[in-house]
Order: structure tokens, then sequence, then C-alpha cells
């Protein structure tokens, strides 16, 4: 059984040119999170000891993206090898004599990697009889460019791991392809990485050197597989696509485990942190921003549009409705179509079911905010609040001017501008005086037709 001691070490110094783009490849986005972000959330569980990102020159924004992480630049940029050793010095503990820990070496463009694959591979490593190196592999019916994994014919042992641009045709035939994870007895994995060279093809300081010069001292490796979809890097904004579909699909199967429903699967898109209760109901067209929330039994109707959000229990959101951050439903409320909550909260029961747009407000239980209403929460130069209380009603094509609070149980008549409060209970219509002229329309019409003609 070897030690509980464990460092991860992520490569995160790739330029990111194919992604054409002026944010660093590993802080483009997958489910609302970016990529490095979702490697260092995979090794959270395994408590390391200490985390090293290794990021490329100029790279200030993932350095600050990994924080409170150590962050180690690799210049110049020598190759993987060359990469990992940059992290050597941070690792006192894990290399020379005295050395003790185990290293786990991930890529921070490999979002999709699972916490239970890294678990399986410390679960090796530290068994009884336990491989001094674990590498991590896939099977692919079209290899391509991938490293190919070597396995000794008699116990399945790595012996090498061959780049597909250094490899035979033999090997080039081979289908179990390196996915780039390592973990290692840190001592040991940092003496072979010294005797790394660089006679190849690209002349870099290959990583995957060390399972070859691990059997020509006599270590033990061996091979963990997983699926290829697991361990696929993103270099381009084609690839960036694919992986988010592997991810959605993920997210959708844990949201039907859960007990949701979801009515057309395929177009419903998940943040990486959706939460949805048992038998919600989620109708075609809906996309889930990051911080949202769904409570038991509600329904969230086709179209709509929903971020940081808390949606309570029994809700109907939409369709065609858009809750921003700072949304609150509480049980039994409902937001209908085109409308728009932002940082407001509705109390149980109450409802705003048509072309409303409500921010910066409360609206108390049972409360009914009419078509057309807007809170005016803006002046230009700051936000204000609205407080509606409960059971008032609010009749259509009504501007609440914040700040400015309308009483429990009152009453807004339809087309009214509000900006003084109104009391409990109180009736409050502002409205010009309606003036009607017999005959008018018709001499207007004539007069119109006379001047068109």
């Amino acid at each position: 059984m070897t030690t509980n001691k464990l460092a991860v070490v992520v490569l995160a110094a790739g330029k990111g040119v194919r992604m054409a783009s002026d944010t660093p490849k590993v802080l483009h986005q997958v489910a609302g999170k970016a990529m490095l972000q979702h490697v260092l959330d995979a090794v959270a569980p395994l408590g390391p000891e200490r985390v090293v990102v290794v990021v490329g020159p100029g790279m200030d924004q993932v350095a600050e993206a990994a924080s409170p992480h150590l962050s180690l630049v690799q210049e110049p940029q020598h190759g993987t090898g060359h990469a990992v050793l940059m992290a050597k010095p941070a690792l006192d503990g894990y290399h020379g004599a005295a050395g003790e820990g185990d290293v786990l070496v991930l890529f921070g463009d490999t979002p999709l990697v699972t916490v239970a694959t890294l678990e399986r591979m410390v679960a090796l490593r530290r068994a009884a009889d336990g491989p001094t190196l674990i590498a991590l592999g896939f099977r692919s019916p079209q290899p391509g460019n991938y490293g190919r994994m070597v396995l000794d014919t008699v116990d399945s042992r790595l012996v090498r791991v061959v780049e597909a641009a250094d490899a035979s045709e033999a090997e080039l035939a081979i289908d179990l392809c390196n996915g780039g994870l390592l973990l290692g007895h840190g001592p040991s994995l940092f003496a072979l990485i010294d005797q790394i060279g660089n006679d190849n093809a690209k002349a870099e300081y290959y990583l995957t050197d060390v399972y070859g010069l691990a059997e020509r001292n006599g270590l033990t490796t061996r091979v963990i597989k997983t699926s290829e979809d697991e361990v696929m890097g993103v270099n381009s904004r084609s690839e960036l696509a694919t992986a988010e579909a592997v991810l959605q699909r993920r997210l959708r199967d844990r949201a039907l485990a859960a007990g949701a429903t979801l009515i057309d699967p395929e177009t419903v898109w998940f943040s990486h942190d959706t939460r949805l209760g048992r038998d919600v109901v989620v109708e075609p067209g809906v996309f889930f921003g990051p911080g949202v929330s769904v409570g038991d039994g509600a329904r969230i109707r086709a179209f709509s549009h929903l971020e940081g959000a808390e949606v309570g229990a029994g809700t109907v959101v939409g369709p065609f409705a858009r809750l921003r951050p700072g949304a609150r439903l509480e049980d039994g409320s409902r937001v209908g179509n085109f409308v728009e909550v932002k940082n407001a909260t509705l109390g149980p029961g109450a409802k705003a079911n048509h072309l409303t747009y409500l921010g910066d407000a409360t609206v108390g239980a049972g409360a009914n905010i009419g078509a057309g209403t807007i809170t005016c929460n803006y002046d230009g130069f700051a936000k204000h609040r609205t407080e509606i209380g409960a059971g008032a009603f609010i009749g259509s094509n009504t501007a609440l001017v914040a700040p400015v609070t309308v009483g429990a149980n009152a009453m807004v008549g339809a087309g009214s501008t509000i900006s003084k409060s109104v009391a409990d209970d109180a009736l409050a219509v502002t409205r010009g005086p309606h003036r009607a002229i017999e005959g008018a329309a018709a001499a207007m019409r004539a007069k119109k037709q006379r001047k068109k003609t």
C-alpha cells in the first residue's frame, strides 16, 4: 500500500492557435465553465496536497483562473516532459531520495475527465501491488494522430507509447491510444523525466517517453482504459463543440436519472451546475445558464431562458420567459410568456403571466401583475427597488417608477404610472381625463382621404 500523499500537475501552457481566439484555450467554456476549471474540479475530490498549474508566457488570465493553486511558467516550451519538469521546484517531497508522494499529471484542455476515472487510477496506484506508473488509455476505431500504446503480450504491462509521427506501420495499426493522463510514484517519475531525450520528429521532450524508460529501468507500468470521449483534448472550435455535445448528453442523462422529464432532451441545454428536482418537466427549447435550481414538480415551458435563478416547487415558467440572475420564484408562483425577471422575488402563488418586466423588485404572496407592467428600476444613474405587497393587483400596462411601494391588497388601475407609494388596501389610478368628440373620426378620415388624393 502506497502513501496517500498526492500532488497534481495540470499542463495548461498550450497556445491554442487553432482556436483563433484572444481567450486562452483552457479558459474556453464547456457547459458554462472553463475547461481548466472542469479539470481542477475533477481532481478536488481526490484531496491533493498540492496542485500546480503550468502555464505559458503571458498567460496571466490562466494563472488567475487557477488561483488559489500555484501557477508556474514554462518558458521556453519544449514539450510535455519539459512542462512537468517546470513543476518540480514546487513539489518538494515528491522527488529525490526523500520523496514519497504520488504525482498525477493532467491536461487543462481535457474537460470531460471524470472523478470516477481518476479514483480508479488512484485506487490501483495505492493497492498493495500498485504499479510505479499508471497511464490512461482508450481504444479508437480511427486512432489518427493519437499516440499508440504498446503492451507486453504476456502480462499486458505498458512497454512504451509511440507518438503517431514517430510510429512504424505496425505500431500505427494499434488501436489502443494514449489518453495523456499519468499517475505515478513522484521520485520515480521525475527520475525518468530527467532521462528523456528529444530525438523525435518534433525535437520535443515527450512525457510519454517515461513508459519506455520505466520498462528499461525495471519499473512496473499499467494502463487503465476509459472511453475516447473522456480524454478528448480540445484544440479547435470544432472540438470545443464536440466536447459541449458530449457533456450535454451526460447532463441530460443525469437529469433524467434524477427524476426529471425532458420532453425533447436534445433541445434542452444545461449548465454544469443546473439542478432539477423530482418530477420537474422541461419542455423543448429551454436553456439553463449557470446557477439555476428548480424545485420539485415545477414546469419550465418551451423556449425559456434561465440563468442565476431559483425556481420553487410547483412553479410554472414560460413559455418564452427569461429569468436573469437574482430571480427567485417561490413555491407555486407563475411567470408566463414574454416575462423577464431580474434580481426580483415573486412570493408564493404570485403571478406575472404576460409581457412584463420585473427588475429589482419584491412581489408578495398571491399578488397579480397585469400584462405590460414594468418596474422602472433604473433612473440613468442608479438602480432602485419596487415593493409590491401580498395580494396586490397591478392593472395592465402599469409603470411602477422605483423606488416605490404598493401595499398589501392594494389595487392599481390599468394604464397607470405610479411614482408615489400606495397604502395597503388603497386603489391608485393615474390617467388623463377621457375626452370624446362626436363625429370627429369621420371628419378626420375625410380630411386624410382628400390629402391623399
